[in-house]
């Protein structure tokens, strides 16, 4: 599934980096360090004068077909890389060493976990259990959740999948595994 160019541009790179700071700064219940996605794109969107992202993505749609950014396409060398570590029953049989390698391969692990469903930490690494073959399922709920595929409560007592459509090369090894017989 190709991902959705959005167009995004600003005159004044200083007044982008003034207005995201002060939105930073005045983030009442920040879920950590780091904004998250959603929250940064929301960032984005305010310092370029939207209202918020959807505001940003709905002028998008709204120009003709022919101004719309081309969909980035999937790398189909990396999805064969990544569709490598897997078995014939669609089981992750090593952990990858590269980094963009493992994102993909958590992919189509988050592919396999029920859609809002929460999970307590056994219940989750018990689910892992059944995806791999290496043994760790501790690093993957902890890639998973890194990465933003996961959600963790402070006290790891709730572990939930996070709705949001894959990357390109992610839904390219989705429908790979899937058509393999995986």
């Amino acid at each position: 599934m190709p991902r959705d160019l959005i167009p995004f541009a600003m005159r004044d790179v200083s007044a982008l980096a003034q207005s995201l700071r002060a939105q930073w700064a005045a983030r009442t219940t920040p879920p950590g360090p780091v904004p998250s996605h959603v929250e940064m794109l929301n960032m984005l969107a305010r310092a370029a004068g939207h209202r918020n992202f959807q505001q940003l993505r709905a002028l998008r749609d709204r120009l003709p077909p022919e101004e719309r950014p081309a969909p980035v396409e999937a790398d189909s060398a990396s999805v064969l890389r990544a569709a490598r570590y897997f078995d014939s029953q669609g089981m992750l049989c090593r952990w990858p060493a590269q980094r963009s390698i493992q994102d993909l391969c958590l992919w189509a692990l988050w592919a396999k976990i029920p859609a809002g469903r929460s999970f307590d930490e056994r219940g989750i690494s018990a689910l892992l259990v059944t995806l791999h073959l290496f043994g760790d399922p501790a690093i993957l709920r902890r890639t998973m959740c890194h990465t933003g595929l996961m959600t963790r409560s402070s006290d790891g007592r709730d572990y939930r999948r996070i709705e949001r459509p894959p990357s390109p090369d992610g839904a390219a090894l989705i429908r790979h595994l899937h058509r393999s017989g995986h």
